[in-house]
């Protein structure tokens, strides 16, 4: 402050200031530049990251299969373009509708200010095709987009093709809480431009086109499919929008981290992101890549039909298939997996509970409905039928296949056992909450026996050792320990045999007494406890 607070010392700080003015603008100038192209230097960038967990590519499958279904629309849509000289609208229409959408047109013209001698055209004019899938179990209040332009020639009809298959697809998954919508839309982004004015209720561009007879919810993403080969080798992502705008980042790395995980290239400004960062052919590759994004950025041209979302605050993307006849391709049924994935279907879940609740039914109900006919067939009393056909069919649960989910819905996954698990754990844990609030001590007995094995267990440890724990510590075996722990705490210890006579004793009386007296152990031990131990075995043996 003594330095600026002197007129003399003011006064030659000035001077100097003035004299070395250029020098310092230089450097200042040069910093810049240097620290804007160490942007490119990856010890100075994050790697792809999700911000929001809901986002995370390990929350879902991915269980697309109809490629050859794609390929085969493509080659149907191409058929019908040809022949109606242009976009095939009738054909679009009933092909939506096939496969159960809510379809709707929309006609639009447009007069260029002057004559566009790239695609040679002045006057335009054309119809959008969009079918819409209703959310089935959310109030519809929210809408994703999947676009495919309808290109000149052999242009993006694989896009098309893979759209009407994805729409077939999704037309499957009824627990999805947002309406999606299929575009096909004329004249790339003329035809979009109309349709998002149409959608919106604006007109900012003097578009002229019919108003939209169908709406979803409110728009909240968008993906644009550019694919204009059978095969190709890597996935182009594209994200510039018009102005310069860009999607929200977690959209770009999502689907970064789904090509990484299915092991498709995925490459950005048509390259492949490189490991040498330390090299300088690494450097150089990168610095490529960033000043080709920074030069489309500052056109401030829209480089899809992606980038017409962007004005609308909808986060967007487009996605271009190239095929550089390098070794490596991939197929329409690998992008139809990362186009918005599955979560695990619910039969993956549902089918383990159910075949274990009804296992639990069957020892529930089984063991005194036959004693009558294990009477006829073995030398054994009444009372004995009972309890030794309860122990047969709780034995004979162990023996059930133990990929249950495999069943109904095709081979296990790994995301299908912790959906599993969370569900079996939620419903242990408000089991022992319940039982605990009638009988705390039948609950604590339980939870001391079961939590320690059931919060542990996965697909991933030792199958023999944790299978002789996990039995061990079944409630079976609990009724078996108490027996002796009781002996031992009055005073009477019993031999193995004697314990076990005891043991079949315990679950004969526990029969009789919930007939006689409405006993509620052996209902909860058999429809509740033990099935959801039998969920926890099928975790234990998922494949």
């Amino acid at each position: 402050m003594g330095l600026l607070s002197d007129p003399n010392r003011r006064k030659a700080l000035t001077n100097l200031l003035t004299r070395l003015n250029t020098p310092i603008c230089i450097v200042c100038y040069l910093a810049a530049i240097v620290w804007f192209m160490g942007l490119a230097f990856e010890p100075f960038t994050l790697r792809t990251y999700m911000s929001e967990n809901a986002m995370g590519s390990t929350m879902v499958e991915e269980r697309f299969s109809s490629g050859e279904r794609a390929l085969s629309l493509a080659k149907e849509f191409d058929a019908h373009k040809r022949k109606a000289g242009g976009m095939p609208v009738e054909w679009l229409v009933k092909a939506m509708q096939a496969r159960g959408l809510e379809v709707f047109t929309q006609s639009f013209s447009r007069k260029l200010p002057f004559p566009d001698e790239n695609k040679e055209r002045y006057m335009v004019g054309g119809r959008n095709v969009y079918g819409i899938l209703r959310a089935a179990r959310a109030p519809r209040t929210e809408a994703l987009v999947i676009t495919a332009p309808c290109s000149p020639g052999n242009s993006n009809n694989q896009a098309v093709g893979l759209l009407l298959a994805l729409a077939q697809y999704f037309r499957n998954q009824i627990y999805w809480a947002k309406d999606i919508i299929f575009l096909v839309n004329e004249h790339d982004l003329i035809g979009m431009q109309a349709w998002l004015e149409g959608y919106h209720h604006t007109n900012i561009t003097g578009m002229e086109y019919s108003p939209l007879q169908g709406r979803a919810g409110s728009i909240q993403a968008a993906l644009a499919l550019e694919l204009s080969g059978d095969v190709i080798t890597s996935l182009d992502l594209i994200l510039e929008g018009l102005n310069g705008q860009l999607p929200n980042l977690d959209l770009t790395n999502l689907f970064y981290a789904f090509c990484q995980k299915l092991g498709a290239l995925c490459t950005i400004q048509g390259k492949l992101q490189r490991n040498d960062w330390d090299t300088a052919e690494g450097y150089t590759h990168a610095a490529q890549t960033m000043m080709l994004m920074v030069l489309k950025q500052a056109c401030g041209r829209s480089w899809g039909d992606h980038g017409l979302f962007l004005r609308y605050h909808i986060e967007a993307a487009s996605i271009r298939g190239i095929n550089s006849f390098r070794h490596y391709k991939t197929d329409a049924t690998t992008i139809g997996r990362l186009v918005f994935p599955s979560s695990p279907g619910m039969l993956t879940v549902l089918t383990p509970v159910v075949i274990s609740h009804l296992t639990g039914v069957a020892l529930y109900l089984l063991p005194v409905h036959l004693q009558e006919m294990a009477v006829e067939h073995f030398p054994v009393s009444e009372t004995e039928a009972v309890v030794l056909t309860a122990i047969a069919i709780y034995t004979a649960g162990l023996a059930l296949p133990h990929n249950t989910q495999r069943l109904l819905s095709g081979e296990g996954t790994e995301q299908g056992w912790k959906v599993l698990k969370l569900t079996a754990l939620l419903y242990l844990a408000v089991l022992l909450g319940c039982t605990a609030l009638i009988n705390f001590s039948l609950g604590f007995i339980l939870a001391v026996t079961l939590v320690p094995i059931t919060a542990s267990i996965t697909p991933h440890m030792p199958k023999a050792l944790c299978a002789l724990a996990m039995v061990l510590l079944s409630p079976a075996f609990t009724i078996l320990y108490c027996v002796f722990i009781y002996q031992e705490l009055i005073e009477a210890p019993v031999s193995v045999g004697e314990g076990w006579m005891l043991f079949l004793s315990v679950i004969s009386q526990g029969i009789l007494d919930h007939a006689l007296y409405g006993s509620l152990v052996y209902p909860l031990l058999a429809l509740f406890i033990y099935p959801c131990w039998l969920m926890f075995w099928n975790i234990l043996f998922w494949n």
